[in-house]
C-alpha cells in the first residue's frame, strides 16, 4: 500500500483497456425518468451533468494519472470538461464488439469501476455518468487522446451516435475532452450558473491535494461573470486547507489545524481516512463535514460514526487527566467537545456500500473501525504534543457542558409541548385545522399588523400565522441557553413541534423531521432591508437548529411584490422586483401609469396579500435548499459572523445574482 502524490492510498499501478469496461444493462430509461438519474429537471439537475462528467476526470486523480481539470462554459451555453488523465479506452470490447468509448457513452452502467482494475479507488461507482449526461443532451463531442493518437465521436439527439469512433491523427497528450449541450426539451432551463460551478470545484480541490482544477465562463452578459479568464483552485494543504478556508470568517480558539492520516487493508478492501480539524470560539456543533472517495456524504455514515465517538472519548480522558473534569463530575458529552469545532473527515475505499444514487451515507462498518482506532491513537498523541491548543480546547467544552446544563430545564418544557392538539402552543399563533402535516403550511409573519392582515387573508383549513416581534436572536452568536430565554424563539420551536438541534451520539437534544407540525414553513417579510435581516436571521435559526427542515425541503420564502401599477380602473397588476417591472415596460414601451413601490405588508388590506402572496393558485414562493453542507456553513459564517470586512466583500461580490436563494 502507497500513498500516491494526492494523499491517495492504496494505489497501484494497473492496465486500463476494454477489458476493464463491465456491462451492466441499457440506457432506455434516462430521458423517461431522468430525475431518477440526476434528481430535478431544474437547477440541481443540470449541474449534476457537470459533477457526472468532472467526477470521472476526479477519479482519474485519485487514481494517480490526473492532475489537471479544466471547465469551459462556451458562449453557445455548452460545457467542456477536458482532464490530462489516460483517456477513455478506444480498443473493442469483446463482449459488445464495439469501441469501449461508445459502449460507455451509450450504455447504462457500463464503466470501468465495476470488478476491472481500472479504478482501485472511485467516486462515481454506479457507472451512469457520462451515458446519462450523453442521454440528457441535445448533442455530445468526445475527443480521446491516448497512445499518441486523438479519437474523436460525436452523439445526437440524446445519446444517437453521429460520428462513430475516428482515429483524428497525432497527439502529444493524453486525457479525455466531453463537450454537452444540455436539451432544453428535458431541462426547465439550461443555463449554468458559473457561482454555482467554482464552489463545487473548490471543495473537489480541497479534497484532492495538488489536483488543479481551472474553469471559466465565455458567455456574455452577468452571467459571464468570468469574462473568459480562468479561475484556478489548487490546494497543497488539502483539507487542512479547506479547515482553514471554512473558519476564516470565524474568531479561530487557535491557529493550529490538526492533521492526520491512516490506512489499512480489511478483509482485501483498501481503507484510507484524512482528518482535519480545528475548534473556533463559535457555539455551534454542525461543523463535521464528511466524505467519502470525494462525495460529500451529507447524511454522515461509519466513518463520522468512528470520528465522533473516538473525539468524545479520547478528548474526555485528556480532561480527566489533565483535571479539567473532577472525579465527581459527569462526562463531557459529543455536543459541548463538538461546539465550535470545524473538522473534514475524508476517506477512500475500494469498495463503498453507499445508500442510493445520491451517496449520501457511508455504510462500510470496516471504514467506522478504522476511523475510531485512527482518530483515538492520532488525536491522543495531538492533544498530548499541542498542549496550550489542548487546553484552550477542554475549557471551552467544560464551559459548553455547563451552559448545556443550564439550559435542561427550558429544553425539557418547550419539548414537553402537545403536537396537535393546540394546548401549549404559544398564544399568538392562530393554527389551521388540518391534521396532516403534509397540507399544513405556517407563515412567520413579520409585525403584528402584517400578522392581523395574514389572519384574514389566509385558508384557515390550511394555513396558521405566527406573527414574530423584531429581529429575532441571531443564533451563530449565541449559546443554547441563551437562545432558550428568547420568546421569539420559543415559539417558532414550539410551533413547529418537531425540538430543535442536531442530534447525535444519543443525545437528547435533536430536531425529529419526523414530528414537523408543517410541511410548509413560510417566511413572510417586508421587500425591504429590514426584511431581508429577519429572513437572514429565520434562515441561520433553521440552518443551525432545525437543518433537517430544511434537507427535506420544507422552509420556503414568499415573494411580495416589491411594485403595484393600476393598468385599468378594474385591474391592478403587481410586480415582484425591478427585473419584472423592466420586463412589463419592455412589452408596454409608452406605458405611462405610475407605478407604486409597495413599502410593507402591513400596508396591503388583506384582500391584496392573500391575492399576491398566500393564494396557492397565485403566490410565488422560493424554496430554500442545502446543495452542500460546508459550503453552507461557510456562508452562513461570513454573514453572521463577527468578520465584517469578509460580510462585505462577499456582498460585494455577489450583490448582483441574488435573483434565487440557495444555501
Amino acid at each position: 500500500m502507497s500513498e500516491g502524490p494526492r494523499g491517495v492510498t492504496a494505489i497501484t499501478e494497473s492496465t486500463y483497456s476494454a477489458e476493464d469496461i463491465t456491462v451492466l444493462e441499457g440506457l432506455e430509461a434516462i430521458r423517461r425518468r431522468p430525475g431518477m438519474y440526476i434528481g430535478s429537471t431544474g437547477p440541481t439537475g443540470l449541474h449534476h451533468l457537470v459533477w457526472e462528467v468532472v467526477d470521472n476526470s476526479v477519479d482519474e486523480a485519485m487514481a494517480g494519472h490526473c492532475g489537471r481539470i479544466e471547465v469551459t462554459i462556451h458562449p453557445d451555453g455548452s460545457c467542456e470538461v477536458d482532464d490530462d488523465g489516460r483517456g477513455i479506452p478506444v480498443d473493442t470490447h469483446a463482449e459488445i464488439d464495439r469501441p469501449a468509448a461508445e459502449v460507455v457513452m451509450t450504455m447504462l452502467h457500463a464503466g470501468g469501476k465495476f470488478g476491472g482494475d481500472g479504478y482501485k479507488v472511485s467516486g462515481g461507482l454506479h457507472g451512469v455518468g457520462l451515458s446519462v449526461v450523453n442521454a440528457l443532451s441535445r448533442r455530445v463531442e468526445v475527443a480521446i487522446h491516448r497512445d499518441g493518437r486523438v479519437h474523436r465521436l460525436s452523439f445526437v439527439s440524446g445519446g444517437d451516435l453521429e460520428s462513430p469512433l475516428a482515429d483524428g491523427g497525432p497527439s502529444d497528450r493524453t486525457g479525455t475532452v466531453v463537450r454537452f449541450w444540455p436539451d432544453p426539451t428535458v431541462f426547465d432551463d439550461v443555463t449554468f450558473r458559473f457561482q454555482t460551478l467554482l464552489e463545487r470545484f473548490q471543495m473537489m480541490a480541497f479534497l484532492n491535494r495538488d489536483l488543479e482544477i481551472r474553469s471559466r465562463d465565455r458567455r456574455d452578459g452577468p452571467l459571464g461573470a468570468g469574462e473568459g479568464e480562468w479561475t484556478a483552485f489548487k490546494y497543497s494543504g488539502g483539507i487542512v486547507d479547506f479547515v482553514s478556508h471554512l473558519n476564516q470568517s470565524k474568531e479561530r480558539l487557535f491557529d493550529t489545524v490538526g492533521h492526520y492520516t491512516g490506512s489499512e487493508v480489511i478483509a482485501g478492501i483498501a481503507h484510507f481516512v484524512e482528518v482535519a480539524f480545528q475548534w473556533n470560539t463559535g457555539f455551534h456543533t454542525d461543523g463535521l463535514h464528511s466524505f467519502a472517495n470525494g462525495i460529500a456524504t451529507l447524511e454522515g455514515g461509519m466513518h463520522e460514526q468512528g470520528f465522533r465517538a473516538a473525539l468524545t472519548s479520547s478528548v474526555n480522558a485528556y480532561a480527566r487527566s489533565r483535571g479539567h473534569l473532577k472525579e465527581k463530575d459527569a462526562n463531557l458529552q459529543g455536543e459541548d467537545i463538538r461546539e465550535g469545532l470545524t473538522a473534514i473527515v475524508s476517506v477512500r475505499i475500494s469498495e463503498p456500500q453507499f445508500e442510493g444514487q445520491t451517496k449520501s451515507k457511508l455504510g462500510n462498518a470496516s471504514m467506522r473501525s478504522l476511523v475510531q482506532r485512527v482518530t483515538h491513537e492520532k488525536l491522543t498523541e495531538w492533544l498530548e504534543e499541542h498542549p496550550a491548543e489542548a487546553r484552550l480546547m477542554a475549557v471551552k467544552a467544560v464551559n459548553a457542558a455547563r451552559a448545556r446544563a443550564a439550559a435542561v430545564d427550558a429544553r425539557r418544557a418547550i419539548r414537553a409541548k402537545s403536537l396537535f392538539d393546540g394546548a401549549g402552543m404559544p398564544d399568538k399563533l392562530k393554527d389551521c385545522t388540518a391534521t396532516d402535516p403534509a397540507r399544513r403550511e405556517l407563515f412567520i409573519v413579520e409585525g403584528d399588523s402584517a400578522g392581523g392582515s395574514a389572519v384574514r387573508a389566509r385558508d384557515p383549513a390550511t394555513q396558521a400565522i405566527l406573527p414574530i416581534r423584531g429581529k429575532i436572536l441571531n443564533v451563530e452568536r449565541a449559546r443554547m441557553d441563551k437562545m432558550l430565554k428568547n420568546a421569539e424563539i420559543k415559539a417558532l420551536i414550539t410551533a413547529i413541534g418537531a425540538g430543535f438541534g442536531n442530534q447525535a451520539d444519543g443525545e437528547e437534544s435533536g430536531f425529529d423531521g419526523e414530528a414537523v407540525r408543517y410541511h410548509k414553513v413560510i417566511v413572510l417579510a417586508d421587500a425591504d432591508v429590514d426584511g431581508s435581516h429577519i429572513r437572514t436571521l429565520l434562515l441561520t435559526f433553521f440552518y443551525r437548529q432545525m437543518r433537517a427542515l430544511v434537507e427535506r425541503g420544507y422552509v420556503y420564502i414568499a415573494q411580495p411584490p416589491l411594485y403595484s401599477t393600476r393598468v385599468s380602473t378594474k385591474e391592478t397588476v403587481y410586480l415582484a422586483d425591478d427585473a419584472a417591472k423592466d420586463e412589463f415596460l419592455a412589452t408596454r414601451p409608452n406605458y405611462t401609469r405610475e407605478f407604486q413601490r409597495l413599502k410593507g405588508l402591513g400596508e396591503m388590506d388583506w384582500q391584496e396579500l392573500r391575492a399576491t402572496t398566500m393564494d396557492a393558485a397565485t403566490r410565488s414562493l422560493l424554496q430554500v435548499s442545502v446543495e452542500q453542507a460546508a459550503l453552507a456553513d461557510d456562508i452562513i459564517g461570513i454573514l453572521m459572523g463577527d468578520d465584517v470586512e469578509e460580510r462585505r466583500g462577499f456582498i460585494v461580490r455577489h450583490a448582483r445574482e441574488v435573483r434565487h436563494l440557495d444555501f
